[in-house]
């Protein structure tokens, strides 16, 4: 669940039609063929008339509208490129679904709905627009308004300095997101930093959630109980499998309490050490850099991370709360610089699993090549093997049993690294 980074122990779930059938897709026409002895030859010409088994209608061929550039991120069952139009020049992301990997009929329900939710939620200043769907013999393709800003935790650590004021506008734009997907009967269910992009390097760009492929349209009322989500950011009652929308209320509240603290409330050397952690529910405030957390941001995690999902707060009522409003009361003093070092940290945690999910895709096409990597990749790599050496001495071991004088991030790191003899 937590490093599989897009979709998780898939199961049916009952759900009505959506409510708006997605938007037709104006299109360039492919160009025309010229007539040649092998029809072989020319896949778009084969694949004309032919009607894709996942969108379910014709097929045309990405590459005739779009050329494609470097990888711009890889998960489970995609990989994003960079894509110019062949007219325009204009640049977008194309999100690359292998077909062969839609083995069963639900991971082909996913990708329809992907397309049908994104098509719903387009015009948000918040929300990724989608700028057409493709399909091929080979794949899906997805493209889509191109994020140049850089991940949420990179934009703040690139800063150097930040603020509860900073927080709190950054929670904003989240929680702004949610509150239009909940209005528009949409169910997010995979709420992390990862899926939020900055649109570009200004300093008043907006926010973007950009990977929808968990999402469900939901009526009010309505519970789900596939697992679903990554594991710091999961819900109790998403582990109980029976869960709403407010699910995604918690996730954000996750969210926040990292903004704040640069750790999130519960971890542990696993998964399943994590999801006991949220079944438990016991949030530490009394650590640093709490104690310097003013009462306002407080509440508002409170609020967001209670353990009964009917006692939650609305997205409507956090943008209502005082803390979080634009001229609301998050005062503009620099947090506790121990919240970056963490934060940095945390994605450079983010980076390995990103590095080892890149190369397991790889071997499962059948790629053995250390050209599947950067050179920044292999440098993360070699220092991740290098590390689990290390953590595998005796003196380690007993360190971790001690968990004496530990900052909790090494804790969580050591835990993740550590080989059980």
């Amino acid at each position: 669940m937590g490093n599989r980074g897009s979709r998780h122990h898939r199961h049916a779930a009952d759900q009505q039609p959506p409510p708006a059938p997605p938007k037709p897709q104006a299109h360039a026409p492919p160009p025309q063929q010229q007539p040649k002895p092998k029809p072989a030859a020319a896949p778009a010409a084969a694949d004309a008339g032919a009607v894709g088994r996942v969108l379910g209608r014709p097929m045309e061929d990405v590459r005739a509208t779009y050329t494609f550039g470097r990888e711009l991120g890889r998960g489970q069952f995609g990989v994003t490129y960079l894509v110019t139009h062949r007219e325009t020049g204009q640049r977008f992301a194309c999100k690359s679904i292998a077909t062969r990997k839609l083995v069963h009929r639900d991971d082909i329900e996913d990708v329809r709905r992907e397309v049908q939710i994104m098509h719903h939620l387009t015009g948000h200043r918040n929300i990724v627009e989608l700028r057409g769907a493709y399909e091929d013999r080979h794949s899906v393709n997805l493209v889509m308004e191109l994020c140049e800003g850089g991940e949420l935790f990179d934009r703040i650590i690139a800063r150097g300095h930040y603020t509860e004021r900073a927080a709190a506008a950054l929670c904003r734009e989240i929680v702004a997101v949610v509150h239009s997907c909940h209005s528009m009967g949409v169910f997010h269910r995979d709420l992390k930093p990862e899926n939020f992009l900055f649109l570009n390097d200004k300093e008043d760009s907006p926010l973007k959630a950009t990977d929808f492929g968990l999402s469900v349209f939901f009526k009010p009322g309505e519970t789900f109980k596939d697992l679903v989500g990554s594991a710091y950011y999961v819900a109790p009652e998403v582990l109980k499998r029976h869960y709403g929308a407010e699910a995604d209320i918690w996730s954000a509240g996750i969210m926040l309490y990292i903004l704040l603290s640069g750790v999130p409330p519960f971890w542990a050397e696993n998964e399943d050490g994590i999801f006991d952690a949220v079944l438990r529910g016991h949030i530490d405030f009394s650590s640093d850099p709490w104690s310097s957390i003013s009462n306002g941001a407080k509440d508002l995690v409170k609020k967001m991370l209670r353990q009964d999902p009917k006692e939650r707060l609305t997205a409507s009522e956090i943008l209502n709360h005082p803390w979080i409003r634009e001229d609301g009361e998050a005062p503009d003093k620099p947090l506790d610089i121990t919240v970056i070092s963490r934060m940095k940290q945390f994605r450079a945690m983010n980076k390995l699993k990103k590095v080892a999910l890149k190369v397991i895709n790889c071997l499962e096409c059948g790629i053995y090549s250390s050209k599947i990597l950067d050179f920044k990749e292999q440098i993360i790599l070699i220092s991740f093997i290098i590390t689990r050496l290390l953590l595998r001495t005796y003196q380690m071991k007993r360190l971790w049993a001690s968990k004496k004088c530990l900052d909790p991030w090494i804790q969580i790191t050591v835990g993740q690294l550590l080989l059980k003899s």
